[in-house]
């Protein structure tokens, strides 16, 4: 299993814990919260470099 998809699997079993003992809008805006505030953190150069890289993979 590459880091990739260990990292998502790792992903999907957090949701599924956050859904058991959460309400489910607080583990909503966790899972949509956390991935948004890290694109925030990243500076001008450093997003535009992320929109390229998935562009780039999508056009594969």
């Amino acid at each position: 299993m590459s880091k990739k998809a260990k990292i998502a699997a790792g992903g999907v079993a957090a949701g599924l814990i956050l859904l058991i003992w959460l309400p489910w809008w607080i583990a909503f805006l966790i899972v949509v919260g956390v991935p948004a505030a890290a694109y925030l953190t990243l500076d001008s150069g450093q997003r535009r470099r992320l929109r390229r890289v998935t562009r780039k993979e999508l056009g594969r």
